[in-house]
This record gives C-alpha cells, structure tokens and sequence, in this order.
C-alpha cells in the first residue's frame, strides 16, 4: 500500500460520512416540515361538540 492509496480511501470515507450526515440532516428538516403541516391541519379542524356524558353510550338493537 502506498500513500496515494491510503489518502484516496481517506477521502472516500470523509465523503461518504459527509455525504450521509447531509442526508440525514435533510431528512431531519422533512420530517420537520411534516410535523408544522400536521400540527397546522390539527388546528384547523373545528371544534369537538360537548355532548352530554351519557350520550352514544348504549345503542338499541330492538328497532
């Protein structure tokens, strides 16, 4: 092996771990974008009525 050699694969591998910290970086910022849209349609929904405690809690199969 010669230094020439060592270097290459040296900067090889300095690329590829740049290289996959900006991906994961990227990544990062998109699941970041997701989660503001998401919380935003959250918000936009309307208001849950407040129906009464005992409403919806028995159902009549009799009819």
């Amino acid at each position: 092996m010669d230094v020439a050699s060592i270097s290459g694969q040296a900067s090889t591998l300095s690329q590829s771990q740049l290289s996959e910290a900006v991906s994961t970086a990227v990544l990062r910022k998109a699941i970041d974008i997701q989660a503001q849209g998401a919380l935003q349609l959250l918000q936009a929904l309307p208001p849950v009525a407040n129906n009464p405690p005992n409403l919806g809690n028995t159902i009549d199969v009799r009819a």
